[in-house]
Order: structure tokens, then sequence, then C-alpha cells
């Protein structure tokens, strides 16, 4: 099944503790269906002492949340996402609610 986002993506929250936040994805889990989003789902983690951080003490890092709860920005809007394979047979991602395009074609075109 396609993704509707991809990472470098602004997307925002729909659904959840933070609804109606916006950020990037810094990273698309496909395993688990779940992306992290910069700055929505942060939770604090207690790291323990290492070489890198001798000190050891607590950590704030953005967690996973689903791909089901957020929604491409385009316009300053979330809209649902469709995709079109053009003529030239590149398929692309495009705003439900305007037919923009959503960022780079998915695939490129065949060669004949």
């Amino acid at each position: 099944m396609p993704r509707h986002v991809r990472k470098g993506d602004l997307v925002q929250v729909i659904a959840g503790d933070d609804k109606g936040r916006q950020g990037v994805i810094l990273r698309v889990i496909t395993k688990d269906n779940r992306v992290v989003v910069q700055g929505v789902n942060v939770r604090r983690k207690h790291v323990r002492p290492s070489q890198n951080n001798p000190q050891g003490g607590t950590v704030d890092r953005e967690m996973p949340i689903h791909i089901s709860n957020v929604q491409p920005v385009v316009n300053g809007k979330p809209t649902r996402v469709r995709f079109q394979t053009k003529d030239d047979g590149t398929k692309v991602r495009v705003a439900a609610n305007g037919g923009q395009q959503i960022g780079q074609p998915l695939h490129k075109a065949r060669k004949s």
C-alpha cells in the first residue's frame, strides 16, 4: 500500500494528544506504519552514563505516532492525498482539495 507521507513532508497531527500541531517528518518506519514528527509526541527518556554522555541524565526525544494520525499540509491546511499517474508514466501525490502536487514524483517514467 502506498504511503501518503514521506520523509521531509510538513504534516499536521489530526488525532491524539498532539492534535493540531504541525511538524516535519524526520523518519518513516514502514514496518510498523509509524512516523516520527519533529516536535510531536516528545517524551523524556532517561539515559545511562556512557562514554559519549558520562553524566547520564534525561533527554527529550520524539517518539513515533501512527501514520494514519497525520496529514500533509498544503496552503496551511491539512489535506487528504490522491495518487495520479501522469501521461509520461510518473506517479505523483496530489492534494485532494485543490489538486496541487505534493513533493517529488514517486516513480520515474519508464523508458520505452
